[in-house]
């Protein structure tokens, strides 16, 4: 198998038809191949050969789709990096891959440079946009601006400048000594495709390894989706960074011959532009961004007819938040829930689901949804085993777009990977009718006086007051209860609600032991590098110096 081959079958299919537009460049399906292809033929002309790890370090910009096809067509596993990390993050992954080549821009350059210099490994630098100051690197016979001999990388003199570190290669040049053949290098399902680090609890890096097979069960996911199933009248808006989950739909949409949009920038005024120019019919929103599409004054006078989808996911999100984004957008909001250790989402809201949660059945609102088609979910016990319906437990999935282990990492496999399931971490309790409701982390459970709290619960219930924009509940230290609930909350612009107000709406809609004991009004939230809202930043305050810490 080659998943690059889906690409080669729609350049075939729609040549002149839109696959990318960023900014005020558009690619023809017929150049996004022909890039594909001599990126991947150059790259195996440097020696690289499948197996070997290429990362990518940028923001937003079409290119990264070049790269991401290059690579399926090349056999090479891909790491993509996030554009947020710092130089420290970014050595240990070029490192720990081994990483071959890192593309990235000229936002990125002195930490890509730097990074590449201090880890020490065989590593290419590529840089994607042109600047004037790069020179032709200098010793052995010079192609493309690095010198190749006998498969091996040499990327000129290693000091081009104070601090520099290695001197890059110009993206352009590297593409050049490629060719427009079709490169479809035969792959395995089972072989890595893409390396997805993200922070774990303790806030080290980790890698689930997700293979061919893996992203090719995402795209039939996508495919067989009623809400987001992509065609050649379809135009995505890629909101967020497309090398994480805002880019996960890419391939089945290239399958599908869609257009996609990337924004290069978030905002919720470029959001509503580019809906509005483009005539965009679908998009994806992580929670945070959908806050601030809400809380934006001229929502509502905006132009927002052509959307056909809008998918919600990457954190739970409130019912309040469900019902005003069906209030803005129509009865075409769904909402998904997934991790980077199942590739795509294992369950489903759909959009008929949340327009019926809020017309009759306002608890399915705080549904994640039912198991997407050939995902396995469970909600089991301590001892691992399932519990009746509306019973909490631990979230586990299985299925073939299930990762199966961790890069370097075989003790926190085997915590998290056990007997063909993905151990979540997550806390849920299924409904009779097989809706999953997410409660918690099992890490940021609140223990207050023995009793379990859910701080998405306490959530839930702020989230019903029209002056809260975002909040984020944690358990305190406290002396009798040894923990106690904590509202730390922003306001919507104009609005104004009191401490004593707040504390007592919540005691209206939750047991009186679940309410906040005190609330902190703050002008903005900390948000982690994916977006999501990061509680354990909000926690860290309250808890440093306590003699232990409650998790």
């Amino acid at each position: 198998m080659n998943l690059g081959t889906y690409l080669t079958r729609s350049a075939r299919h729609w040549p002149a038809h839109p696959a990318l537009v960023c900014g005020d460049q558009t690619w023809s399906y017929d150049r996004l191949e022909t890039a594909a292809n001599r990126l991947a033929s150059a790259l195996r002309r440097r020696g690289l050969r499948p197996g070997e790890a290429v990362a990518s370090l940028a923001w937003n910009r079409a290119e990264l789709v070049e790269v991401e096809f290059a690579l399926y067509k090349a056999g090479l596993i891909r790491v993509p990096v996030n554009a947020r990390l710092g130089r420290a993050e970014i050595e240990h992954i070029l490192r720990d891959a081994p990483v071959r080549v890192l593309v990235f821009d000229a936002a990125h350059r002195e930490d890509a440079l730097a990074a590449v210099e201090a880890a020490r490994t065989d590593c290419l630098p590529v840089l994607l946009d042109t600047l004037v100051d790069e020179a032709p690197a200098a010793g052995g016979p010079v192609k493309g601006g690095a010198a190749v001999e006998g498969g091996v990388v040499d990327t000129g003199p290693a000091d081009a400048g104070p601090g520099a570190g290695p001197r890059p290669v110009p993206y352009a040049d590297l593409l050049a000594e490629g060719d427009d053949g079709v490169v479809a290098v035969e792959t395995a399902e089972h072989d890595p495709a893409v390396l997805n680090f993200t922070s774990g609890s303790t806030g080290a890096l980790k890698a689930a390894v997700q293979t061919f097979g893996n992203r090719l069960a995402n795209m039939r996911k996508t495919l067989m989706s009623e809400d987001s199933r992509p065609g050649p009248h379809t135009r995505y808006l890629a909101c967020g960074p497309i090398t994480h989950a805002t880019g996960m739909v890419l391939l089945a949409g290239v399958f599908g011959g869609a257009t996609t949009h990337i924004l290069p920038t978030w905002s919720a005024e470029a959001f509503f532009d580019t809906v509005e120019r483009e005539r965009i019919t679908a998009t994806f929103l992580v929670p945070a961004m959908l806050n601030m599409v809400l809380a934006h004054p001229g929502a509502a006078e905006r132009d927002l007819s052509s959307l056909t989808s809008v998918r919600v996911g990457g954190a739970p999100v409130s019912p309040q938040r469900l019902r005003d984004a069906v209030a803005l957008f129509g009865p075409v909001v769904a909402q998904g829930y997934g991790l980077a250790e199942t590739t795509s989402v294992v369950a489903g809201l759909s959009s008929a689901d949340v327009l019926r949660g809020v017309t009759e059945d306002e608890e399915l609102l705080r549904s994640c949804g039912r198991p997407a088609y050939d995902s396995e979910v469970r909600v089991v016990d301590e001892r691992g085993g399932e519990l009746p319906p509306r019973e909490i437990g631990e979230v586990i999935v299985r299925g073939p777009d299930c990762v199966s282990e961790y890069w370097h990492a075989p003790d926190l496999s085997a915590e998290t990977f056990r007997d063909g399931w993905v151990h979540t971490g997550d806390l849920a309790f299924m409904r009779e009718d097989g809706y999953l409701f997410l409660v918690d982390r099992k890490k940021d459970m609140i223990i207050s006086g023995g009793f379990n709290i859910y701080s998405t619960e306490v959530e839930t219930a702020l989230y019903e007051h029209p002056a809260v924009q975002e909040a984020c509940v944690i358990g305190v230290p406290d002396e009798k209860w040894g923990e106690a609930v904590k509202a730390v909350v922003v306001t919507r612009p104009g609005q104004h609600v009191g401490e004593r107000e707040l504390a007592d709406f919540c005691a209206l809609r939750l047991d009186r032991f679940k309410k906040p004991r005190s609330v902190e009004f703050v002008t903005a939230l900390p948000h982690n590098r994916n977006g999501k809202l990061d509680r354990k930043a909000v926690r860290e305050p309250y808890w440093a110096g306590a003699d232990r810490r409650v998790h």
